[in-house]
């Protein structure tokens, strides 16, 4: 798709600035929830860029866009987490909407590389 690596995807880089948000946000959670939602939305957050990553090293463009599913699905879970979060006062409103664009503008990237790989293949 015209990209060397991964990490010349601006998506991919997003990703990793979700994941550090998220890991950010999590040090505030108590100490209870360190393997529950806390561990959940790391995994999630995680799971978006390396999917992203994994997908861009396949072959096949077939593969790449089930990659970016997989990590659309991710992303839908993190969403999901954040709801939970901000519902049990885990977050702030502020964080919350911090989190909630960042995983929008990913979830619209992923949306247009899924449709320019179809076009591509």
């Amino acid at each position: 798709m015209g990209s060397r690596s991964y990490k010349d995807l601006v998506v991919w880089q997003k990703s990793i600035a979700l994941c550090k948000l998220v890991y950010v946000t999590c040090e505030s959670f108590p100490k209870s929830e360190l393997y529950g939602l806390a561990s959940q939305m790391k995994r999630a957050a995680v799971s978006v860029a390396s999917n992203i990553s994994e997908g861009q090293a396949r072959q096949h463009l077939g593969e790449f866009r089930q990659f970016l599913a997989m990590a659309s699905g991710s992303l839908a879970e993190l969403d999901t987490q954040r709801i939970i979060t901000e519902e049990l006062g885990l977050i702030d409103r502020a964080r919350s909407t911090e989190l909630d664009g960042a995983i929008t503008e990913i979830r619209k990237m992923l949306y247009a590389l899924s449709a320019k790989a179809q076009s591509a293949g």
